[in-house]
């Protein structure tokens, strides 16, 4: 499996729609925050202004484009700058539109040329696994034109969940649901390909020389892995590998290794039974013993204790 796609499953990225929306002029939503999600609205039809939290300049949603909020701040959706700060509650336009919470939720004035068609939704990632690369997303990420951008075969699937989403056809809440988990990995390997090869953490998974050496432990990640067997698979000598991998990624080649160690061993304990020596082993350890000091250091409690206290 590749890098990204590797990164996504293990922490068990799902996909959820609220809704999709028909807003006429003049109107504006306040969305609260939300732990542990990413939100992600995609401009079906029309256009509108987003303002996350904290962040100065509100983003313009063209016709097409797709913005995530990466780590479900409170944002604004608004139609005009001069309906912001008029912008009702969430709860209250729905309680206001009548929204059922199926189908298409209505807002705004009848009769209005101008209309906003948004899917709506949110991103959720396994909260008790994290990696730097998802830690180091910006606060939001906004993609121009995304269909066109992530190539036409997204641009096709942008617009059937357009379609399906609250259309209340068979099936179709479903299908555009699924679709959706497409969105995040597409976004993400565009951000990574585009202004993210600038970026301190995310630098490193585009370069080519890094990212090998990553593919390689993810690949693998039970093989016995040292600074001289990733330097061989990057192509570097072993102090420059260290030395750009620890730049460009933020921490050193062992130590990431070691974390994701652990996050694969936290997922196995809290999902079967596994023997804990058998987890060990998956993770690059020959003894249950040093498997288990490493776990507590890292995570505060022994393998046992994590498997009982999380289930």
């Amino acid at each position: 499996m590749d890098l990204l796609s590797d990164i996504l499953s293990r922490m068990h990225l799902s996909g959820t729609l609220y809704f999709r929306t028909s807003f006429t002029s003049p109107w504006g939503v306040q969305v609260p925050p939300f732990e542990n999600v990413s939100r992600f609205h995609f401009a079906h039809s029309g256009r509108c202004y987003v303002r996350v939290a904290d962040q100065p300049k509100a983003v313009l949603l063209e016709q097409g484009d797709l913005i995530i909020i990466t780590r479900g701040a409170g944002h604004t959706l608004y139609c005009d700058p001069a309906t912001e700060f008029q912008a009702l509650r969430l709860d209250e336009m729905v309680e206001k539109s009548g929204f059922s919470g199926s189908g298409i939720l209505v807002y705004g004035e009848p009769g209005v040329s101008h209309e906003t068609q948004l899917v709506c939704g949110h991103f959720a990632l396994d909260k008790n696994t994290t990696h730097p690369l998802i830690e180091a997303l910006p606060s939001h990420i906004h993609i121009r034109n995304y269909g066109e951008i992530a190539g036409h075969w997204m641009e096709s699937t942008l617009k059937i969940i357009g379609t399906e989403a609250g259309r209340g056809r068979m099936g179709g809440d479903l299908i555009a649901l699924k679709l959706s988990e497409i969105i995040f990995a597409q976004a993400l390997r565009t951000f990574l390909n585009t202004d993210g090869v600038d970026r301190p953490v995310l630098a490193g998974f585009s370069d080519p020389h890094i990212s090998r050496s990553l593919q390689a432990f993810h690949d693998a990640p039970s093989v016995n892995w040292t600074l001289d067997k990733l330097a061989a698979v990057a192509g570097m000598s072993r102090t420059s590998f260290a030395s750009k991998f620890s730049k460009a990624i933020q921490t050193t080649p062992m130590a990431y290794i070691t974390h994701w160690r652990m996050q694969i061993a936290k997922q196995r304990l809290a999902s079967t039974n596994t023997p804990i020596i058998e987890i060990a082993e998956e993770t690059g350890y020959h003894s249950e013993a040093a498997f288990g000091r490493l776990f507590k250091k890292h995570v505060n409690v022994p393998p046992a204790t994590y498997r009982r206290n999380f289930r």
